[in-house]
């Protein structure tokens, strides 16, 4: 069990800043613009000795429930429930504001503990607001400089009493793909506005990211662990909800560069990607340049189709959706089509069982003896064309690598091999081996010459 630490305060106290360097990573998106955390993240930290979850939370601001900044108030409220020990920031440059008095005063009357940080503290310039700081009633502040790392180990000795009950923890060991304990991570990536928050909720079954009207609301991609109950087995699962990837032209604010980029790590991480699509306006440039990163990554794709309560002739849709599928991306044949309302959840239950099935698949081995008894009938059925009036020879295939399946053939004059010819092998592998809609890797290489010494000695 790891204990959880919330980092609260009113925006742009530099929450991330500590969050990140508790980590050890640059996780959480940091700007100068307040405002940039907007939902909760977690992360494991460790500080000295003591191992335990980091919860970023959005900026406390005063504003209704119904508004985005109540929205995001109420996230906050939870992490300070799910805390054994909250660290209240306050800006020690900038000094002692009416808001942090207002939220001091909410956090006394919580049952929670909490842990008074005077941030930006470094040099003489954060002096004022740090003695200031003493009339919040929340007992002596510590000096920090997250930025700097100035006074971390006047954190720690403030932590240890509150989770020195879950002691050091342990390392975590690698394991197996298919390993029960091993989380799967899956990206949830689409255009803004697509309901990749809200397919998240209705996954989980509860309103764990923010959602609204509002496009671009999510902006770092925020992880998820959940555990999925399959039919043959129950699932760890870590979501990933992730930043709305607008076209690159239209990307010009630096904190919307930092979200795609961050958009884009998730999909490197992950190993299933589910490109969420608008079924109002499906398959647009943007889109198939989603799905083309993803498999040009080399991770499992699956599709998902939201709002499919707005469209009214389902059955003629959903056959145009799927030949328009195999057209503009027929380096995914058979990728697995999902059509869903995460707003009312109807047909999102069959959206995980296709992620399962498609990481079976991209996990997937295939014995070399059956390898190269297929790559034998491959080219009795279609030689490879000659070059130059030479034969090009296929000799043996072995598979060195899944995640993708990746293989390698020994092949004479390899850098000549037609891509069409390359094509029809990868699609034969897919239809023999039953692989279907995973990338697929196949590199050529020709073996050496043992003549080649002796002719350059002539």
């Amino acid at each position: 069990m790891s204990a959880k630490v919330a980092l609260i305060g009113r925006p742009n106290v530099g929450k991330s800043t500590l969050f990140n360097r508790l980590v050890g990573k640059r996780i959480a998106l940091v700007d100068d613009t307040p405002g940039v955390t907007r939902d909760r993240r977690e992360g494991e930290a460790k500080l000295g000795d003591l191992n335990f979850t980091v919860i970023d939370t959005a900026g406390l601001e005063e504003a209704p429930d119904a508004a985005l900044e109540g929205r995001m108030r109420k996230q906050t409220d939870i992490a300070i429930e799910q805390a054994v020990v909250c660290i209240f920031m306050v800006d020690a440059r900038a000094g002692v504001t009416p808001l942090d008095k207002a939220f001091a005063k909410i956090l006394r009357a919580t049952d929670r503990p909490v842990i008074l940080v005077a941030n930006k503290a470094e040099g003489g310039a954060g002096d004022g607001g740090y003695y200031e700081s003493f009339g919040l009633g929340l007992g002596d502040p510590i000096a920090l400089s997250a930025e700097h790392g100035e006074g971390i180990s006047d954190l720690y000795n403030a932590l240890e009493p509150h989770l020195q009950v879950f002691g050091a923890g342990e390392d975590e060991e690698t394991i197996a793909w298919d390993d029960p304990l091993k989380p799967l991570r899956v990206a949830i990536v689409g255009r803004p506005n697509a309901g990749k928050s809200t397919l998240v909720n209705q996954l989980i079954g509860e309103n764990r990211l923010l959602t609204g009207p509002e496009a671009g609301i999510t902006r770092d991609a925020i992880s998820v662990e959940w555990n999925w109950e399959g039919k043959e087995r129950n699932w760890p699962v870590k979501l990933f909800d992730t930043a709305g990837l607008r076209k690159k032209a239209k990307v010009q604010a630096k904190l919307e560069k930092l979200s795609v980029a961050d958009a884009l790590r998730a999909v490197q991480f992950a190993e299933v990607v589910v490109l969420l699509l608008d079924a109002q306006s499906p398959f647009d440039k943007q889109d198939l340049q989603i799905a083309d990163l993803a498999l040009r990554e080399g991770r499992a794709l699956v599709i998902g189709v939201n709002k499919w309560d707005a469209i009214e002739d389902r059955d003629q849709f959903a056959k145009d959706l799927r030949e328009q599928a195999s057209r503009l991306l027929p380096q995914a044949p058979d990728v697995p089509m999902i059509m869903f309302s995460a707003r009312t959840g109807a047909g999102v239950h069959r959206l995980m069982p296709a992620v399962t099935q498609i990481y079976v698949d991209w996990n997937a081995r295939v014995k070399t003896p059956d390898l190269n008894e297929w790559l034998q009938e491959a080219v009795a059925r279609h030689a490879p064309p000659a070059v130059s009036g030479q034969r090009i020879k296929l000799r043996y295939i072995a598979q060195t690598k899944t995640r993708p399946p990746t293989f390698v053939a020994q092949c004479t004059r390899a850098d000549q091999l037609p891509e069409s010819y390359r094509r029809y092998l990868i699609n034969g592998i897919r239809m023999a081996f039953d692989i279907k809609a995973v990338p697929i890797r196949l590199h050529l290489k020709q073996p050496a010459n043992p003549y080649a010494d002796k002719k350059a000695k002539r």
